[in-house]
């Protein structure tokens, strides 16, 4: 077997996990950790946010009663999935490997159809979210991470959306540059735009099953619209959550993000979470290449058409020296095979 070169060329080896872009900050986690023992932190309930999120679950159930009981077609389940593929690729691809991490680079025509996917998932901007998650990797499961993990399964998934942020998460995400991205057009455009631009991806969603297959506007919202994306933010969520309790510590035993091939399926190969911890800048996120990593496959799709370059790939000498240092010697598959890694 071999590598086709456009896929194989320009991609770079990182050889120690200490050079990864957002590695952990162990001593000021450390240090963090010991102001909380002692501080009167009391989490403020942001009620608003509490019946948005509660109506927006009702209404996901509404969605899937339309579908269940026939009243609306099948094919605006198909339509949403799609478009669910579509939004949440575009979240852990491009918001989150691309421009939160730089694990690699892209002309402009990839990053402006990643930014008009990443604005349907209605997860604020793409500088907002890319500073909470800069911020949640520099001091993962202190009180400057926005989910922490340590406040329980329900907070990291979406307590932490329904109360005020913690203090430090404001004080420690002034510390992080993001002079990169805004200075990037493409996330200018759509900050500057966002609005408008969520309206627009709402009225497509509902206008494309009303125009081709004749659904109703009040089903088409309710299915494609709506349920969709409640079914996309809770996707997104798991990784918060689930991705932090459930699975295997291959690479680390020391932090909370775990390995599951069962949440790494529906989350586009994000929840191999153990591995994307140790090796932050690694842009497949997984030892495991395209084994439930969907978003690894796109990104190597647009390198072999010339779209994109520079991707950042962890040695096989440094994920094996990381198993045997820190690992507890699972490994749910089979690693990449070794021509996959560009010795």
């Amino acid at each position: 077997l071999q590598v086709p070169m456009t896929i194989s060329k320009r991609v770079y080896h990182v050889e120690h996990q200490e050079d990864c872009y957002l590695a952990a900050e162990d001593k000021e986690i450390e240090a963090m950790e010991e102001e909380a023992k002692t501080s009167n932190y009391k989490q403020e309930i942001v009620w608003r946010n509490v019946v948005i999120f509660a109506i927006l679950h009702a209404a996901c159930i509404y969605g899937w009663y339309l579908l269940f009981a026939g009243i609306a077609s099948w094919k605006s389940f198909f339509w949403a999935f799609f478009m669910t593929l579509y939004s949440g690729n575009c979240v852990t691809a491009g918001a989150h490997r691309l421009w939160c991490h730089k694990a690699y680079k892209a002309n402009f025509g990839v990053k402006v159809f990643l930014m008009l996917g990443q604005t349907i998932s209605l997860q604020h901007d793409i500088i907002d979210w890319c500073r909470d998650h800069r911020v949640h990797h520099k001091w993962t499961d202190s009180d400057a991470d926005p989910h922490n993990s340590k406040r329980g399964f329900f907070f990291s998934h979406i307590g932490w959306l329904m109360v005020k942020k913690h203090p430090k998460v404001a004080e420690m995400g002034k510390k992080v540059d993001m002079s990169d991205l805004l200075s990037d057009p493409v996330l200018a455009f759509q900050r500057r735009h966002y609005a408008p631009l969520v309206l627009l991806s709402i009225l497509i969603l509902t206008a494309v099953p009303v125009r081709y297959w004749d659904e109703s506007v009040w089903n088409a919202f309710w299915v494609c619209a709506v349920c969709r994306l409640v079914v996309q933010l809770n996707m997104t969520w798991i990784i918060n959550s689930a991705a932090h309790k459930f699975g295997t510590k291959p690479f680390d035993t020391d932090i909370s993000s775990t390995d599951s091939w069962f949440w790494a399926i529906p989350t586009n190969g994000e929840a191999w979470h153990n591995y994307h911890h140790a090796f932050p800048q690694d842009y497949r996120a997984s030892e495991y290449m395209y084994s439930a990593n969907l978003s690894s496959m796109m990104i190597d799709f647009f390198a072999a058409m010339g779209w994109v370059w520079d991707r950042k790939r962890m040695s096989k000498e440094a994920i094996e020296r990381q198993k045997t240092l820190k690992g507890d010697h699972s490994r749910p598959l089979t690693a990449a095979p070794d021509f996959l890694h560009d010795k």
